[in-house]
């Protein structure tokens, strides 16, 4: 019998905001699978460890996922890190993959569950709390509220519109364009609020356009919301 695939969210990057679901996936399976070459450097291993120590005797599976935009590097990646994680499901083991937030939003997992099921092996996932709810609570603010609409961007990869659209946004992953990003955002007259590292020892918080550095990391976080 082939074993099963879960992508588990640890969360963006409190360890006591991972889920006991979590929790327990990782406990109670024996092979850890984390999107990098070196596991214990990775940002999911590091949030992971501290809330279940136990993982540092895991078999640990490293999974090169390539920061590019090159189609036929992450393609070929992609192919690879199946194929790894199928050969340990072959042999009717279980194999837990660590992503931060939740696995439904923009995850690396996700391109990896494609292939795998279409080999024929079950996967299942398991929620996390996602970056920007973790963000909208360290700002103590709400994302949404009566019939308020709420945009979801990943503007690393893509930021056409001008934010005219009713309601609030959320920018994901924005560090790449950051001075794009910015301009717009003052365009808009929206209030703005920015999370880079959420949840993580060197998070740091923003208020206003103003204040966000032209060279913020990868893991920023921002919150435009209507001004009202």
């Amino acid at each position: 019998m082939k074993g099963t695939l879960y992508g588990v969210g640890v969360g963006p990057g409190d360890p006591e905001l991972m889920t006991l679901k979590a929790v327990r996936m990782i406990r109670e399976n024996g092979i850890i699978a984390v999107p990098g070459a070196d596991v214990k450097e990775t940002v999911a291993y590091k949030i992971a460890v501290q809330a279940v120590p136990e993982l540092e005797e895991k078999e640990l599976l490293p999974i090169y996922m390539p920061m590019t935009h090159d189609a036929k590097e992450l393609e070929e990646n992609h192919a690879k890190g199946a194929k790894a994680l199928e050969a340990c499901l072959d042999q009717g083991k279980n194999v837990v993959f660590l992503t931060l937030g939740d696995p439904c939003v923009y995850s690396t997992f996700s391109y990896l569950q494609h292939r795998v099921e279409a080999d024929g092996y079950h996967t299942e996932l398991v929620s996390g709390i996602t970056s920007f709810c973790a963000a909208a609570a360290r700002l103590n603010i709400s994302l949404s509220e009566w019939n308020e609409q709420l945009h979801i961007v990943p503007a690393v990869h893509r930021l056409d519109s001008e934010l005219t659209e009713s309601g609030n946004y959320i920018l994901m992953k924005s560090g790449k364009k950051m001075n794009q990003v910015k301009e717009i955002l003052a365009k808009s007259g929206r209030d703005v609020l920015m999370v880079e590292n959420c949840g993580m020892p060197e998070e740091h918080i923003y208020h206003g356009v103003e204040e966000i550095p032209d060279d913020a990391g990868y893991y920023s976080l921002i919150i435009a919301k209507e001004h009202k």
